[in-house]
C-alpha cells in the first residue's frame, strides 16, 4: 500500500478516535436540555413540561443511545453537516458559526506565527553567533521569561504598555472593519497586540531550539570550509548555517498550532475577538455540544494537515532528504523487497 494512502488512513482513524472521545466526554459532563429549554428542563413533575422535554429530546436525538447518537453525528459530519446549535432561540447551523468565527482565529494565528518566526530567527542567529557570551546569557534569561509568562498575564502587560501608556496599538477589535490597512480602523493593526500576546512565548520557544541547532551546525566541516574561504560571518550564518538548522523549527511550528489554539481561548476572550476560541468557551459554558465537536474536529484536522506539510517542507529545505528517501527505495528494490 502506498505511503500516502497509509498516512491518509491513519489520519482518518485518528480523527475518528478524537471524535469518539470528545463526543463521549461532552455528553457525560452535562445536560444540554437546560440550555435548550431553560428552567422547564428541571420541571419534570409537570406533565406539560415533561411533554416539552420529550419533544426536545426527540428533536435533538437525545433520546437515543450514545453510540447511536455518535454514529448519526459522524455520518452527518462526513457529509458536511455539522448539526445545529443547542439553542432555545432556534436551530442555527453550526457550520454558519464555524464559517463566521474560524477565519478570525486564522488571522490571529497567522499574525502570531509571523511575529514569532520574525523575532526568533534573528534572535537565534544573534545568540548563536555569540554563544556563551553576555549577549547569549541575556537572551537565555529573556527567552525563559517570555516562556514562563502565561497568556493572560502577557495580555495584561502588553495591553498596559502599548495601549494605555503609549497609546500605540488599538485596544478594540471590530470584526466589521476592513482587514488590510495601517490605521486603527483596520483589523490588521487591531490584531497586532493579540498576536504579540500569542507570539512572544512562541518566539522564545523557537529561539531556544533554533539557537541550539545553529550552534551545532556552526561546528560542521562545510561551515569551517566557508570561513576558510573568507566568506563573511553574516553570509555564513544566514546563507550556510540557517537553512540546515530549520528542521526542528519546522516541526515545532507544526506542533505549536495546538498551543496557539489553546492560547487563543484566553487571548480572544481578553481582547474581545469573536473567533473560534471564544466560540468554544461560550459553547462549553452553555453545553452546546455540536459546536464544541465541530471546532475540535476542524482544529484536529488542521493540526494534522500542518504536520503533514511540515514533513513535505523538510525535502524543500534540504534536497538531501529526497535523495536519502530515493536511495532507500532503490536499495529496497534491489533487495527484491
Amino acid at each position: 500500500m502506498p505511503k500516502a494512502i497509509r498516512r491518509l488512513l491513519g489520519l482518518v482513524g485518528l480523527l475518528t478516535l478524537v471524535s469518539m472521545i470528545t463526543f463521549a466526554a461532552m455528553n457525560f459532563l452535562g445536560d444540554p436540555l437546560f440550555n435548550i429549554l431553560g428552567p422547564v428542563a428541571a420541571d419534570v413533575d409537570n406533565p406539560e413540561s415533561l411533554k416539552v422535554i420529550e419533544q426536545a429530546k426527540a428533536q435533538y436525538h437525545l433520546d437515543k443511545s450514545l453510540p447511536e447518537r455518535w454514529g448519526r453525528w459522524a455520518w452527518d459530519f462526513v457529509q458536511g453537516d455539522f448539526g445545529v446549535q443547542f439553542s432555545s432561540s432556534g436551530q442555527p447551523p453550526v457550520s454558519d458559526l464555524v464559517k463566521e468565527r474560524f477565519p478570525r482565529t486564522l488571522e490571529l494565528m497567522a499574525i502570531a506565527q509571523i511575529i514569532a518566526v520574525g523575532l526568533a530567527i534573528p534572535w537565534s542567529v544573534l545568540a548563536a553567533s555569540r554563544a556563551n557570551r553576555r549577549t547569549d546569557k541575556v537572551s537565555t534569561v529573556t527567552a525563559f521569561a517570555f516562556v514562563s509568562i502565561p497568556s493572560f498575564a502577557m495580555a495584561v502587560i502588553l495591553f498596559y504598555f502599548f495601549s494605555i501608556q503609549l497609546d500605540f496599538l488599538p485596544d478594540v477589535y471590530d470584526a466589521t472593519d476592513p482587514f488590510w490597512g495601517f490605521s486603527h480602523e483596520h483589523r490588521l493593526i487591531q490584531l497586532i497586540l493579540p498576536g504579540l500576546t500569542l507570539g512572544l512565548g512562541a518566539a522564545a520557544a523557537y529561539q531556544r531550539l533554533l539557537r541550539t541547532d545553529l550552534i551545532t551546525t556552526l561546528q560542521e566541516d562545510f561551515i569551517l570550509m566557508a570561513r576558510s574561504k573568507g566568506v563573511s560571518k553574516r553570509r555564513v550564518l544566514y546563507s550556510h548555517a540557517l537553512r540546515p538548522s530549520l528542521f526542528s523549527l519546522i516541526t515545532l511550528l507544526a506542533i505549536n498550532i495546538g498551543y496557539m489554539i489553546g492560547g487563543s481561548l484566553v487571548v480572544e476572550q481578553y481582547f474581545r475577538i469573536p473567533g473560534i476560541g471564544s466560540a468554544v468557551v461560550e459553547a462549553t459554558l452553555r453545553e452546546d455540544f455540536p459546536v464544541v465537536l465541530a471546532v475540535v474536529m476542524v482544529v484536529s484536522a488542521g493540526f494534522m494537515v500542518f504536520n503533514y506539510l511540515a514533513d513535505y517542507l523538510y525535502s524543500v529545505i534540504d534536497p538531501r532528504v529526497r535523495t536519502e528517501k530515493s536511495g532507500q527505495r532503490r536499495k529496497i528494490t534491489s533487495l527484491g523487497m
